[in-house]
């Protein structure tokens, strides 16, 4: 407890480390709130749970595309400077949907070219991002640097959508606008980082994208099965199991509370994942680490299928605190064994397999849920998706023995 404590004050007094975290803070909050806005909107406007999948499709195949490349730029350039134009971008895709809400919408397409331009800058984004981290602190407290890192960042999954659920009964374009105001400030904040961005010289001089260096991020992750299960479980649980694309549709039609319900649903998981990164931050994960793994993407499963067949709102804000936690406890061990086994000059590109797998599990998940629930309807579309989620998790258990006997993180045995 003394040494959790110790690490967090060390921490607090690393000017980067706050600086990194304070922009963070304010960039997720601000997309928080801009997700809220585009998934109301976009269903007002058209009605089509489809669309809202779409909404998700957009942002993943630019991302997709590009996030292995990212990743070897993250390596082989200032990772700040690629951030603070990844945030410029951002800020660009913010005022695009200003000026449509401006003008009036009434088709879902220019939002889809909107996000299309968020998917891009969100490719460059993770890879760089979760490479800088690393080089902003000391390797001890690393572990105590990603559960409050997370956490922070799961505060503002809480906030973000619940005031752009309130801001949206102004309307979309108060939304819109607030978004612009809080990245342009993030941009500002993150160019001030003074340290952490720079790469080794024979990192820098060997620049070249060639098809060996960009692939040697999944090359090493495939040598490292625990790795591989850690991650492509994430992928698949979250594929099958990710019902926050449909929230819009629950909050509508099933539980009928309008956006400001809609911002406290998008709100419900990040306040469980929130707190138990807190946990996390004091009381880290040093045991058994394969079994604590399987068990939150279970619990995710689990009230997955809670939400999918609750018709009472407050039993759905429960059933996804609960969600969160669960979520929060794979996404912590994940990414610290992504960061802790990979060394830092193939950092950015490792973090970019990573961001695949994380980028096809939320928005090709958002697509898929999309799909299903045009097919079959929304309930039994999270219902199935959470069946699924229980399923892929028992799979991995025989397919990765290796990663559920898993005692201790690499730096630990």
């Amino acid at each position: 407890m003394s040494g959790a404590s110790e690490a967090r004050r060390a921490l607090l007094r690393n000017p980067d480390y706050t600086r990194y975290i304070a922009a963070r803070f304010l960039g997720s909050l601000a997309v928080q709130m801009q997700t809220v806005a585009v998934g109301w909107q976009v269903y007002e406007v058209t009605r089509r749970p489809l669309d809202l999948g779409l909404v998700g499709l957009s942002q993943f195949l630019p991302f997709v595309l590009l996030i292995l490349p990212a990743g070897h730029f993250a390596d082989r350039r200032d990772r700040r400077r690629i951030l603070v134009g990844c945030y410029t971008l951002m800020l660009a895709c913010a005022l695009l949907l200003l000026a449509f809400s401006w003008r009036g919408l009434t088709s879902a397409w220019p939002v889809f070219g909107a996000m299309t331009l968020f998917g891009v800058a969100r490719a460059f984004a993770m890879p760089a991002s979760q490479a800088l981290l690393p080089n902003l602190v000391e390797r001890e407290h690393f572990g105590t640097a990603v559960a409050f890192n997370t956490s922070v960042w799961q505060v503002t999954t809480i906030a973000g959508p619940a005031l752009g659920g309130v801001l949206y009964l102004a309307g979309a374009s108060v939304v819109y606008g607030t978004v612009a105001v809080m990245i342009a400030i993030t941009v500002l904040a993150m160019a001030t980082l003074r340290r952490g961005g720079n790469v080794s010289r024979a990192a820098s001089a060997d620049s070249a994208l060639d098809l060996h260096a960009l692939f040697e991020g999944l090359r090493f992750v495939g040598q490292r099965r625990p790795l591989l299960g850690a991650i492509s479980l994430d992928l698949f649980a979250v594929l099958f199991g990710g019902a926050t694309a449909l929230l819009p549709v629950f909050a509508a039609d099933v539980l009928h509370v309008g956006p400001t319900g809609l911002g406290w649903l998008r709100a419900a998981p990040g306040v469980g994942a929130a707190v138990t990164g807190l946990v996390l931050s004091a009381h880290p994960v040093t045991r058994n680490v394969g079994r604590w793994m399987f068990g939150g993407v279970i619990v995710f499963g689990l009230a997955t299928l809670v939400f999918g067949l609750s018709t009472t709102f407050w039993v759905s804000l429960v059933a996804l605190v609960v969600l969160g936690a669960g979520d929060m406890v794979s996404v912590y061990i994940r990414h610290l064994l992504v960061q802790l086994e990979t060394p830092d000059a193939i950092r950015g590109r490792v973090s970019a397999v990573n961001g695949v797998f994380i980028g096809a599990s939320n928005e090709l998940g958002e697509f898929e849920s999309g799909v299903v629930a045009a097919w079959i309807g929304v309930v039994p579309a999270v219902v199935v998706g959470g069946a699924a989620t229980l399923l892929v998790a028992v799979t991995w258990m025989r397919l990765f023995p290796e990663l559920r006997r898993m005692q201790r993180f690499p730096d630990q045995t």
